[in-house]
């Protein structure tokens, strides 16, 4: 009884007519084109078939435009209670004419449903009014009916109240079939879920990148600018010259860093986000600079021919500098950094030494797990650990030019 009486309690049916409804309306726009299609003096006899070709055509031609497959995977999944997994932006061909087809057949199957459950509406109502009215004889069904007046009559009243489940399990049957049908159209293929992982992947790695490029520039940034204020206050009245000097070193650098944050930002909301700061091996002298300006003493060796390293190399060996010094102020504030950058024939050697400090760090921070990565995708090699003697940190990495 309970199976029964199911299809009438299932907030899915009701539902399932109103996802119905919107696929026969997919029929209006493609009706409209398909009557200015006939307008032209075609040979009477043709115009049927130019109507239906014009007609299912245009219906079909939405499903091509991959927004079209997205709306209707949400509808689905929101009216019918399927379970599909999100469009992709970039569906294949061959899902664009799946979306097509799953068009066509919704449109005809919606059209039917409301044609129907239109006529069973229709007659539920005008059977009691013509009864009530005196009686009748009316086409129903393709025969016609006598409605003949008072208890004779009560007939109509049962027919219509009849009417009313049969229209209700109508419709469950149909949104059963869209059921059953929507994940075999709309679900991805095995090529689509490869594309979506890929495309999932490709996110995950932009946003890994983004992430390791924050830290970097944020985390050098705090730590000069913290140095840097320390040094300014301690300044402040015995050489202010020097005190104004630490606060502008601070103000460039925090520009720098909000012009990366501020950056990163954008992609992540997904927006017009400005454009992307490339530092190269051409900004290490200013990086070295504000190291400087904190009191540090740097020892600079920068090789010749470094403006003409390719732009990717240029860029992975600034970070790598850029997070080398970092972690030699945070960790040994106040002691030496020696930078050397040098080009040979085959590849870009990047060296930073620095004392190391009394209390050890007792694991590595995500820095240097991200200059290795780094590294590592541009087929080079990176080492970081104390020297034999024991007294100072070596950061070395290699990177291969092309050649």
């Amino acid at each position: 009884m309970w199976k029964v009486l199911a299809p009438l309690l299932d907030r899915r049916t009701y539902t399932g007519w109103v996802f119905a409804l919107l696929g026969a309306m997919c029929w209006l726009p493609a009706g409209v084109i398909a009557l200015l299609a006939v307008l032209p003096n075609w040979p009477r006899r043709a115009e049927p078939a130019i109507f239906l070709v014009v007609l299912v055509a245009g219906v079909a031609a939405k499903g091509l435009f991959a927004q079209t497959r997205q709306g209707w995977v949400w509808l689905a999944n929101q009216m019918l209670g399927t379970a599909i997994p999100e469009a992709g932006t970039r569906p294949l061909w061959s899902a664009r004419l799946r979306t097509a087809v799953w068009l066509v057949v919704l449109a005809v199957s919606g059209g039917a449903l409301m044609l129907v459950t239109g006529m069973l509406a229709l007659t539920t109502v005008l059977l009691p009014l013509l009864w009530l009215n005196g009686g009748d004889t009316v086409t129903y069904l393709f025969a016609d009916i006598s409605i003949a007046a008072g208890t004779a009559g009560l007939w109509t009243i049962a027919v219509a109240l009849a009417q009313l489940p049969v229209a209700a399990y109508l419709t469950a049957a149909t949104a059963a079939w869209l059921r059953w049908l929507a994940p075999r159209l709309l679900g991805p293929y095995a090529a689509e879920k490869l594309v979506a992982v890929e495309e999932r992947a490709d996110d995950l790695a932009r946003r890994n990148r983004l992430a390791q490029e924050l830290h970097d520039s944020i985390g050098h940034t705090l730590t000069t600018s913290t140095i840097q204020a320390a040094v300014a206050n301690q300044l402040m009245e015995s050489d202010p010259a020097s005190a104004r000097q630490a606060m502008t070193t601070i103000e460039e650098s925090s520009r720098q860093a909000l012009d990366d944050l501020d950056h990163v930002l954008g992609v992540l909301r997904q927006e017009a986000a400005t454009r992307e700061p490339k530092y190269t091996l051409a900004d290490v002298g200013p990086l070295l600079d504000r190291v400087a300006a904190t009191g540090t003493t740097v020892q600079r060796h920068l090789g010749h021919g470094l403006t003409s390293i390719p732009a990717t190399v240029s860029r992975e060996a600034y970070r790598v500098v850029q997070e080398a010094v970092t972690n030699a102020l945070r960790h040994a504030p106040g002691e030496p950094v020696e930078v050397t950058v040098e080009v040979s024939a085959r590849s870009l050697g990047v060296r930073v030494v620095n004392p190391l400090p009394k209390a050890r760090p007792n694991r590595p921070g995500r820095g240097l797990a991200g200059t290795a990565e780094r590294v590592r995708l541009l087929h080079g090699e990176v080492t970081a650990g104390a020297d034999e003697d024991g007294t100072h940190w070596v950061l070395s990495a290699r990177l291969p030019l092309p050649q």
